[in-house]
């Protein structure tokens, strides 16, 4: 399994796409400047392009680990998730649930004009370039992400007397499905040699971006447990297989349950079309240009489906990397996808 995770401020006016508040006027004050001598310090493993830098159990792009360091020690409002395992699709959902005060999901929505990252800002980046005042234009409540596991993130988030009304929502998916979309990725903007096998072998070893997997995974399940009030543990599969019933679920979670009028006029339905993954896979703000690190927007949308592994894994792959996993949850309670 692997994760995504949208944490939303539940009071004010908001969530409005941060995109539409972000005046680009926020200098970058790179966080490697400050907390360069620490970096340099920590385990270090070339991938291909891609530098990691091993922080507190977990393997980091070495860009992010500065940026991590200031999210844990200053920040006040946070979020997360896990690289390639329906974070986009996940993310309009959750601002779509969100966003109900529009006329109606269908018309004038924020994201028909808009990719799903436009609208929810990715804390790793803001905080690895020093921007994090960018965040304070956001009026509440505030929905946001980072691919950071959940004992990475600042106390004010996870801790007993952490900011009020904070919420954070995991989504996990089967590993085998993350590893084949994480390759596809991987290979449009950073790799374009990256072989399967290599990625395969480093997911099964751990040391794959914000790896290893299942210690991502355990992270969040366990907090779901320990607080089912403050963190929602979701499947990427039972969203596919019951989409209008997990957004009821993720919609109450957050504080914005529908109402029988809404239910009775279609809502939830609106909500799971509007953000349906064929259909965005069109709109021409997800087809064209590019966003962070350069990477073009249709890269966010492959294919949207669960069992696309069988193409590009071997049956002794398959097996190799499902037992991996059982181990590693045997008596966690958690059952693997």
């Amino acid at each position: 399994m692997a994760s995504s995770t949208t944490m939303p401020m539940l009071s004010g006016s908001g969530p409005v796409p941060f995109t539409d508040v972000d005046d680009d006027t926020v200098p970058k004050r790179p966080a490697k400047e400050e907390f360069g001598g620490l970096v340099a310090a920590l385990p270090r493993k070339q991938q291909g392009a891609m530098e990691l830098r091993l922080y507190q159990g977990f393997w980091l792009s070495e860009h992010w680990v500065a940026g991590t360091v200031v999210f844990q020690r200053r920040f006040s409002r946070a979020g997360t998730t896990y690289p390639k395992c329906g974070t986009t699709w996940f993310k309009a959902l959750a601002f779509a649930a969100m966003t109900r005060a529009y006329p109606h999901p269908q018309h004038e929505h924020p994201l028909l004009r808009l990719n799903p990252h436009d609208c929810v800002p990715f804390l790793d980046d803001i905080f690895a370039d020093g921007q994090e005042a960018k965040l304070e234009a956001l009026p509440s409540p505030r929905l946001m992400n980072t691919h950071m596991p959940y004992t990475l993130l600042p106390e004010s988030v996870t801790g007993m007397g952490g900011i009020a009304g904070c919420k954070v929502v995991y989504i996990c998916r089967d590993p085998k499905d993350k590893v084949v979309s994480m390759w596809h990725f991987l290979r449009r903007r950073w790799q374009p040699d990256l072989s399967f096998a290599e990625l395969f072998e480093h997911v099964c070893d751990g040391s794959v971006v914000v790896g290893p997997i299942w210690d991502h995974v355990l992270s969040y399940w366990h907090a779901s447990v320990a607080r089912p009030d403050r963190v929602l543990f979701l499947k990427y599969e039972d969203l596919l297989n019951d989409a209008c019933g997990n957004v009821r679920r993720l919609a109450g979670f957050m504080g914005r349950p529908f109402s029988a009028a809404e239910e009775h006029a279609g809502a939830v339905e609106g909500v799971v079309e509007l953000c349906s993954f064929e259909r965005m896979k069109r709109l021409e703000a997800n087809r064209k240009g590019s966003l962070y690190h350069a990477v073009p927007r249709d890269a966010f949308f492959r294919k949207g489906v669960a069992g696309d592994w069988v193409n590009y894994m071997t049956p002794e792959m398959a097996a190799r990397l499902d037992e991996i996993v059982r181990e590693k949850f045997r008596g966690t309670g958690l059952v693997a996808a």
